[in-house]
C-alpha cells in the first residue's frame, strides 16, 4: 500500500513557517522532557531529605525512647507516629524493634509484622535512604537507628510514596506544558506574521524560483552591453554591470561608494544625483559620449534610481561626418547653381561672337579656384586637414564668412603620428571652425582665421573669429556640455566644444580661449607630438611654403575640380 506523500509548502515563506513551527515544537518538547526528568530527580532528592529529617527527629525524641522501655510501646507510639505523619506530610512513620517487628504502621493490621525493607546499615548505627516497594507500594524511605547510649533499642523508617512524588512532578509538568503550548502558539503566530511579510516581498516564490531568477539576473547583467547602474536612497552604488564599469571608466569595488566619489565629470554626476528622471541626456566622460536615462525607484519613499547608459561615441562621430557631408552637399548644390550661371555666361559670350572674352572669363575662374587650392595645400599639405579646410571654406563662404588659412601654417604630409588619428583632428578643428563661423556670421567683417603648424614638440591649432567674443566670466564654461550663448536648434547645442575638449584631453593636450587680436574669440589647441615626429619638423618646416607649393602645383590638375567648386563661392564671397 502506497503511503500518500504529505503536501509540501511551495513558497519559501511557507517552508520557513513549517520549519520554524517544527523547530519550536521540538525545542518545547525537549525542554519539557528535560524539566520532567530534572524535577523528578529533584523531587526524589527532596523526598529523601524530608524522610531522613522526620526519621531522625522521631529517633531523637525522648518520648519515643521512653515509650520503647514500656511494656506496650505500641499504645504510646502509634498515636505519636500518626500525628507526625500528619504534621510532616509523609506517607508513613514506622517504629520497630531491632529485629524489625513493627510497633507502628498506618495500617494497624501490619503492626506486629516484620518490616519489609533493608535494616542492616541502620543496625550498624548508620542512617540511609532507599527506594523500596513495601506494603504501601513503592516509596522513598529513610531508616535510622534509635540509640540509647551505645545500644540500639529500635529503628525508625519514614517514607513518601513514589506515587505522591510523581503527582507533584506531574502538576509541575502540566503547568510547564501549558506555558509551552502558549509559547508555541505565540511563536507560531509571530512566525506566521513574519513569513506573511516575507511572502509578500518574495511574491510567493519558492527557493527554486528565487534561485532561477537570481541566475537569470546575473546572466542578464553580464550579457547586456549597455551600462546598468542602480543607486540606493543615499545615492550609493547598489549594483553595476560590466558595461557600466566600462562606460564610466571605473574599476575595483565600487558597490557601496557614493556617486560623488566615482570621479565622474560634474555634469554627469549631477545627472546621477538628480531626484528627477532624465531622458536621453547626452553626457561626456574622458573618452566617450554617453546617453543617460535615469528612473527613480519609489514605493512610498525614495528607494534609489535605475540608470541606463548607452555609448554613442561612434554614433556621434558618424553624425558629425553626416553633418559635414550635408554641408558639402549644400555647398555643391550652390556651386552647381553658380557654375551653371558661369557656363551660361560663357555660352552667351560665344553666341555673341566674343570668344576671346569667353576664354578670358573661364580662365580667370579656373585660376581663382586653383589659387585657393594652392594656398591651402601649400600651407597644410596633410591631406585630411587640407580637405577639411577646403570644404569648410566653401561652407563659410556660403554663409558670408571668409575663411583664411594663416601664413604661419606649416603642416606637411606624413608629419602627424599614428597615435593622433585623423578623426580626432577633424573633430577638433572642424568643431572649432563651425563654432567660429557661427560667431562671425553677421559681423561687420566676417572672417575666420585658421592656423595649423608645429611648434617644437607640439601640434598647434588656432582658430580666431571676428564675432562678439567670449565673456571672460564664461571662459571656463564654454567647454561644458550644454553651454551655449546661441538659441538651441532641433538637435540642441553646446556639444561641439565639449567634444573638442574631450578629444584634446584624450591626447593629453591643452585647450584655451582668449580674445582675438582683431576682436572676437581665439581658441588655441596644443597637442604633444612623439619625439620621432617632432624631430622631423626642422627639415620640412624650413622649406615648408616652397615645398608645399611645389607639391600643390604638381597636384593641381588632380584637385582642380574640387578646388574650383570649393573656391567658386570664395571669389564671390
Amino acid at each position: 500500500m502506497r503511503i500518500p506523500a504529505l503536501p509540501r509548502p511551495r513558497s519559501l515563506a511557507g517552508q520557513l513557517f513549517a520549519m520554524q513551527a517544527v523547530l519550536i515544537a521540538v525545542v518545547v518538547a525537549g525542554y519539557a522532557l528535560f524539566t520532567y526528568i530534572s524535577d523528578r530527580n529533584q523531587a526524589e532528592e527532596a523526598a529523601s531529605r524530608q524522610a531522613t529529617a522526620v526519621a531522625r527527629s522521631v529517633a531523637d525524641s525522648p518520648s519515643v525512647q521512653a515509650a520503647i522501655h514500656t511494656a506496650d510501646p505500641t499504645a504510646r507510639l502509634q498515636p505519636y507516629a500518626l500525628r507526625v505523619m500528619k504534621d510532616t506530610e509523609v506517607d508513613f512513620v514506622t517504629i520497630m524493634n531491632p529485629e524489625g517487628i513493627r510497633w507502628t504502621h498506618p495500617d494497624e493490621t501490619q503492626i506486629g509484622q516484620r518490616f519489609r525493607g533493608n535494616t542492616a546499615k541502620a543496625l550498624k548505627g548508620e542512617s540511609f535512604t532507599e527506594t523500596y516497594t513495601g506494603t504501601l507500594g513503592a516509596s522513598v524511605r529513610a531508616v535510622t537507628p534509635i540509640e540509647d547510649g551505645d545500644r540500639i533499642i529500635g529503628l525508625v523508617s519514614a517514607g513518601i510514596k513514589v506515587e505522591s512524588i510523581s503527582k507533584r512532578v506531574q502538576d509541575q509538568v502540566t503547568a510547564l506544558f501549558a506555558v509551552a503550548v502558549g509559547a508555541l502558539a505565540l511563536g507560531a503566530i509571530g512566525t506566521y506574521v513574519i513569513n506573511a511579510s516575507l511572502r509578500r516581498h518574495t511574491h510567493g516564490m519558492n527557493a527554486t524560483e528565487l534561485s532561477r531568477m537570481h541566475d537569470y539576473h546575473q546572466a542578464a547583467l553580464h550579457a547586456v552591453r549597455e551600462g546598468l547602474l542602480m543607486l540606493d536612497g543615499q545615492y550609493r552604488v547598489a549594483l553595476i554591470n560590466d558595461g557600466g564599469r566600462e562606460l564610466l571608466g571605473v574599476s575595483g569595488e565600487v558597490v557601496g561608494m557614493s556617486v560623488a566619489d566615482l570621479g565622474l565629470p560634474a555634469p554627469l554626476t549631477g545627472a546621477l544625483l538628480s531626484s528627477e528622471p532624465r531622458v536621453d541626456e547626452v553626457h561626456l566622460t574622458a573618452d566617450r559620449v554617453l546617453v543617460v536615462n535615469t528612473s527613480p525607484v519609489s514605493g512610498g519613499e525614495r528607494r534609489g534610481a535605475v540608470v541606463t547608459l548607452r555609448d554613442v561615441t561612434e554614433l556621434q562621430s558618424v553624425m558629425g561626418e553626416l553633418d559635414s557631408e550635408r554641408g558639402f552637399t549644400q555647398a555643391l548644390r550652390s556651386q552647381a547653381h553658380e557654375a551653371a550661371n558661369r557656363l551660361h555666361t560663357v555660352v552667351s559670350l560665344i553666341e555673341l561672337g566674343r570668344a576671346e572674352e569667353a576664354v578670358d572669363f573661364a580662365t580667370a575662374e579656373l585660376e581663382l579656384a586653383q589659387a585657393l587650392t594652392d594656398q591651402v595645400v601649400a600651407a597644410v599639405s596633410e591631406p585630411v586637414l587640407a580637405a577639411l579646410l577646403l570644404g569648410k571654406t566653401a561652407q563659410a563662404n556660403e554663409r558670408g564668412v571668409e575663411l583664411v588659412v594663416s601664413q604661419e601654417s606649416t603642416l606637411d604630409d606624413g608629419l602627424l603620428p599614428e597615435s593622433l588619428p585623423a578623426r580626432d583632428l577633424v573633430t577638433i578643428l572642424g568643431n572649432l571652425i563651425d563654432n567660429a563661423v557661427d560667431a562671425a556670421q553677421g559681423s561687420t567683417r566676417a572672417q575666420v582665421t585658421v592656423t595649423a603648424a608645429t611648434e617644437g614638440a607640439e601640434l598647434l591649432l588656432r582658430v580666431a573669429d571676428t564675432g562678439a567674443g567670449v565673456d571672460p566670466a564664461h571662459a571656463s564654461l564654454v567647454f561644458e556640455r550644454g553651454f551655449s550663448t546661441k538659441p538651441a536648434g532641433p538637435g540642441g547645442r553646446g556639444l561641439g566644444l565639449a567634444l573638442v575638449r574631450q578629444a584634446v584631453q584624450r591626447h593629453e593636450g591643452t585647450l584655451s580661449v582668449a580674445e582675438a587680436a582683431g576682436g572676437g574669440a581665439e581658441f588655441l589647441v596644443r597637442l604633444p607630438l612623439p619625439a620621432t615626429a617632432a624631430s622631423g619638423t626642422g627639415g620640412p618646416g624650413a622649406a615648408g611654403p616652397g615645398a608645399a607649393r611645389s607639391s600643390a602645383a604638381g597636384s593641381g590638375t588632380t584637385g582642380s575640380g574640387t578646388a574650383a567648386s570649393a573656391s567658386g563661392s570664395g571669389g564671390r564671397g
